[in-house]
């Protein structure tokens, strides 16, 4: 999701590239998380609430990129009250597993700035109001549907809470402040976003929705970075968690600084190893706008390419293709053709058979079999 800061699982070993055939396509499947390579995905600029998904746009980066798309990312916005049932199905026909950007967000969906308004925002859809169960019946339609889609399907519940853009983020839950008689010391922001996440899961798989991989998604580099929002304070325990995820960007606005991408890459990669070594790790999110006078976008898409490579717990990657228009009128573009030469890069590097076209899957067991 684009922000207003620049920076920042049943797990079966298989080396295929190619999903394995099976005897009946409409029978339950789960992913497998490969032994070597990375699945690679995208979200492809699916409109201002991120879920007007078409077969043409898909189809339409593919045969940009020159590579088909294991994996297929869109949002499912709380505000629209609604499981984009439509778009999950559209994609697993493609090929494809679907994962969902699923936000407790409210109309019209505009992000926070605590340096421009340091008041605490909560929409209806905050963390508290869905502890206290208001939300429950949107929350048992929603796992209804997805159990009834039976296929795998990767959720990102909360993105990026470790932020101070969105609503749910701890920094506007208690942030920083510490619960009483607690060593080592526990902060109210991450515990009340720890609270929630379990109270959703909890009852997602209630309904049955076994099928669903939680991500849990992290901003590679916290903000602020500061000892309680660190990403190890917001695990809701290994339980709760089937991948990690991080999104993971170069610069995104005129004003931001460039930087180059290991480093955008590599102490983040290192947090998540000292919460759960066995968890996969997924960028849930990569990319970087063109801006020629910082650097060259280009050059950051191959190192980028050639760096994940080195870190064998990535195993998925989803690349953020968006242009959109900033309030000072200019433009963040984020898309792999925002210029030729990004375009041969991202080209080039995605060709390299470590990354994954297609999903490996299984027949679906029960979890925990």
């Amino acid at each position: 999701m684009k922000r207003a800061i620049p920076f920042a699982i049943a797990i079966v070993l298989c080396a295929c590239s190619k999903s394995r055939p099976v005897a009946d396509p409409n029978a339950p499947q789960q992913i497998v998380i490969p032994a070597e390579g990375a699945y690679t995905g995208a979200y492809v600029d699916f409109g201002d609430t991120e879920d007007d998904v078409t077969l043409e746009q898909i189809e339409g980066f593919e045969s940009l990129v020159g590579k088909h798309q294991a994996i297929v990312a869109s949002s499912s916005y709380w505000g629209e009250q609604s499981f984009p049932t439509a778009n999950v199905n559209l994609i697993w026909r493609h090929g494809s597993v679907p994962m969902v950007y699923w936000s407790p967000w409210d109309r019209p969906y505009n992000e926070l700035d605590p340096d421009i308004n340091p008041k605490v925002y909560l929409d209806k859809f905050s963390l508290t109001n869905i502890l206290s169960g208001m939300w429950d019946g949107y929350i048992d339609k929603w796992a209804d549907a997805a159990r009834d889609f039976k296929q795998p399907l990767f959720v990102s519940f909360c993105n990026e809470m470790n932020g101070s853009w969105f609503p749910w983020s701890g920094l506007f839950y208690g942030g920083s402040k510490v619960i009483p008689n607690t060593k080592p010391p526990r902060y109210e922001g991450p515990e009340t976003f720890k609270k929630a996440y379990r109270y959703v899961v909890d009852r997602v798989r209630a309904r049955g929705a076994t099928n669903i991989i939680w991500v849990l998604h992290l901003m590679n580099y916290s903000i602020p970075q500061d000892t309680w929002n660190l990403a190890a304070q917001y695990y809701p325990g290994s339980d709760y968690v089937d991948w990690l995820g991080m999104s993971v960007y170069g610069q995104q606005y005129a004003e931001d600084k460039w930087s180059p991408f290991p480093p955008l890459l590599d102490w983040p990669y290192k947090e998540l190893m000292l919460i759960d070594p066995k968890k996969p790790i997924m960028l849930a999110e990569w990319g970087i706008g063109e801006f020629p006078n910082s650097g060259s976008k280009a050059d950051y898409i191959r190192e980028a390419f050639a760096t994940i490579k080195k870190y064998p717990n990535v195993k998925a990657a989803v690349f953020w293709h968006e242009r959109w228009q900033n309030e000072d009128e200019t433009y963040s573009n984020l898309r792999v053709n925002s210029s030729p030469g990004a375009l041969e890069a991202y080209r080039a590097g995605v060709a390299d058979p470590f990354w994954l076209d297609h999903p490996i899957l299984k027949p679906a067991t029960a979890r925990g079999k």
